[in-house]
């Protein structure tokens, strides 16, 4: 087994009110004030109150903006430099969140794993030698990316490490998960893309791993459970396009969540040997608050059990992968403030698929 030592959480600097990014979409999408008063609506069910991003026109005034066009009309940025930005501010962000994370465990030299996470920018060299390249890590270090699965990648991530402190006693395996989601708006009126404007933002977590034995303090994960519902795979889906990365999110994914949450928490449970009472804390991906009620619906839990991932999406909206260790952070941070030991937690994610990625862990 694993266990997880340290995780930190990073931001970029550009904090963006909801009204504030409701006001940017409203100008791209409405084209009278019955869209916009039904734009506006969606906005305020979103439960978001804040988000971040790379980009600081959301908030500024059209003749301040560097991201987006200042002619009347909001044309997309070309995917060349959406994914210019990427790689200007993805990997300071990624760095900025590891030096958190291992602040006064380890040294940066004795890093002997480095895993990379994201969905929103792709090149070679990629995120992975970006971020040796700045920490100035050991050019022989293992190092492994997971590229382009959404939401859920950050568990698929923890299983990596998890296998990689299993072989090795002494490895100090370092994950980092940045999604820069902000830099796929997309001008073009449609469900999926008004969606993606009201619920993504901008976020880094990063997760320092050990072996279980290891002295230090942590959470140890139990056991790892996932499946794939195909009868989702065309509600939940992540593509490139000529104007950057398309997300598809129907309205029909909270639906199936609530329809298949049960079973895959009663298999997960099983596999780990575990009751649902005997869990104490619920660690779920916030993909939205519908898909949070939904859950709660499905599994019997009260909104209380789940105030965490709220909390989460309330302060910074969706980021993809990064977020459900947000949600596990604050859980932890919980824990260390009373009694710990016997605490079980669950966690969940979601993303295209419909995949559907668990673990259960405790703290030691």
């Amino acid at each position: 087994m694993s266990k997880i030592i340290s995780i930190a959480t990073e931001v970029p600097s550009y904090k963006h009110a909801q009204n504030d990014l409701f006001s940017f979409a409203d100008s791209v999408y409405s084209k009278d004030a019955t869209e916009s008063r039904k734009l506006r609506f969606l906005y305020r069910q979103s439960n978001i109150e804040n988000r971040y991003s790379v980009i600081p026109d959301y908030s500024m005034p059209r003749e301040e903006w560097s991201f987006f066009s200042k002619e009347s009309n909001v044309q997309a940025p070309s995917l060349e430099k959406r994914m210019e930005w990427f790689n200007r501010h993805a990997a300071d962000l990624s760095v900025q969140a590891i030096e958190k994370c291992i602040d006064g465990k380890i040294d940066k030299s004795t890093i002997t794993h480095l895993i990379t996470v994201t969905c929103t920018g792709l090149s070679a060299p990629g995120l992975d030698l970006q971020v040796m390249d700045l920490m100035q890590l050991p050019n022989n270090i293992f190092r492994t990316s997971v590229n382009f699965m959404g939401c859920y990648a950050a568990v698929h991530a923890l299983k990596l490490g998890d296998a990689l402190c299993k072989n090795d006693k002494h490895a100090n395996v370092v994950i980092v998960c940045t999604e820069l989601c902000t830099l796929h708006f997309q001008n073009e009126i449609s469900p999926d893309n008004i969606t993606s404007s009201l619920l993504f933002g901008d976020g880094s977590a990063a997760i320092l791993m050990q072996h279980s034995d290891s002295s230090n303090h942590g959470m140890v994960v139990d056991n790892y459970y996932g499946e794939v519902a195909f009868n989702g795979k065309k509600d939940m889906a992540w593509e490139l396009s000529s104007t950057g990365f398309l997300m598809t999110l129907t309205g029909y994914v909270p639906g199936l969540i609530k329809e298949d949450f049960k079973k895959l928490l009663q298999k997960a449970l099983d596999a780990a040997g575990l009751k649902q009472k005997d869990i104490t804390h619920w660690c779920i991906h916030p993909g939205g608050s519908k898909i949070l009620d939904a859950i709660a619906v499905s599994a019997g839990l009260a909104k209380e059990d789940l105030q965490c991932s709220y909390d989460i999406l309330r302060d910074y909206g969706n980021m993809s992968s990064p977020t459900i260790l947000f949600v596990l952070k604050k859980i932890l941070d919980e824990l260390g403030q009373g009694n710990s030991l016997s605490a079980r937690i669950f966690g969940a994610a979601f993303g295209p698929g419909l995949t559907m990625e668990t673990f259960t862990a405790h703290y030691a």
